[in-house]
């Protein structure tokens, strides 16, 4: 009995000395993305496959949020490798010195020019506003202002799509984007801290209209076979989405962190993005675009600040669109 007993202990040490000497790499990445019919789970499953190690994500809030908490923590962060930025926060992101270069060569098919040593594009899409087939469809920012229809949209001060929407308005409108602001105030019936929050209320039907992309669509086509949602072109064009991922660069685990972030143009890590995150993905798939894709709209004209200038505008942006909303 005592032998067996010793025996058991011995295999109880073994395997808790195996569980301490697997390495752990720690992603910060927002909610949509970690959530259980999102990509995280089946990026974990691939990763983990080939890694031997634990992936772990941590829900740090959308976007912008995601970035407050990066710099709040400083050296002291958990994180390895952070998933969710885009071009509107590289700037900001650069400036804290808490990230290192990716190393990562390998092709991108994002619609933009990148060599960004620091800045890896995991995903791409275009800003858009989804409504309901069937309910009036503006066709400009300048109709949906004179219109009476009901819109959600995200706080530019913690969600990456919020932001990007301050910087479409200005991009298009320049001089006049206080003035539009202005007239689409009494349109927006919600602001909330995330695109999570934002979507769920229009599905609810407590908006006519949501910010989102135009592969949002796609997602009801495919996930749910319904064609009711539909994104809605504007003539002054969409504004370009790129999102990224970066390595910290006081990580604990620098080659798990190098690996992690190779692996994410990889067939494995982008073959998931279409079909869970919804967006396009930052590389040709061997196998292409899932069916349904070739329903989506395609902006005529895409707009797009670079990082450099998505800062430089920012703060004024935001200044117009909290001005107009508080009146």
């Amino acid at each position: 009995m005592r032998a067996t007993l010793l025996h058991v202990a011995g295999l109880l040490t073994i395997a808790s000395s195996a569980v301490a000497q697997t390495p752990v790499l720690t992603v910060y990445a927002y909610d949509s993305f970690v959530a259980e019919w999102g990509p995280g789970p089946v990026i974990e499953k691939a990763f983990e496959a080939e890694c031997a190690c634990d992936l772990q994500f941590v829900i740090a809030g959308d976007g912008a949020a995601l970035l407050s908490r990066i710099m709040l923590e400083g050296d002291r962060t958990g994180a390895d490798v952070v998933i969710g930025l885009d071009t509107n926060l590289i700037a900001k992101a650069r400036e804290t010195g808490l990230f290192a270069p990716h190393g990562v060569t390998s092709a991108l098919t994002v619609p933009v020019a990148w060599d960004d040593p620091d800045f890896l594009p995991f995903d791409w899409g275009w800003f858009a506003f989804v409504g309901n087939a069937g309910t009036p469809m503006p066709m400009s920012f300048r109709e949906l202002a004179d219109s009476d229809l009901s819109v959600a949209i995200q706080d530019p001060r913690s969600s990456t799509p919020g932001l990007g929407l301050l910087l479409w308005v200005k991009q298009a409108y320049g001089d006049d984007a206080a003035a539009l602001w202005a007239d689409l105030a009494d349109n927006i019936v919600t602001v909330t801290p995330g695109w999570s929050e934002a979507y769920g209320l229009f599905l609810d039907g407590e908006a006519d209209l949501v910010l989102s992309y135009t592969t949002s669509p796609a997602y009801h086509l495919i996930a749910e076979n319904d064609a009711t949602k539909v994104a809605l072109p504007f003539t002054e064009g969409h504004y370009l989405q790129v999102e990224v991922a970066a390595k910290l660069a006081g990580t604990d685990v620098p080659e798990l962190a190098d690996h992690f972030m190779a692996f994410i143009l990889s067939d494995a890590f982008q073959t998931a993005i279409p079909t869970t995150n919804w967006m396009y993905p930052a590389i040709q798939l061997a196998a292409g675009l899932p069916e349904g894709y070739d329903t989506l709209i395609q902006p005529a004209k895409t707009l797009h600040f670079s990082a450099r200038e998505a800062a430089a505008i920012r703060d004024q942006a935001l200044e117009e669109w909290r001005t107009a909303l508080s009146q």
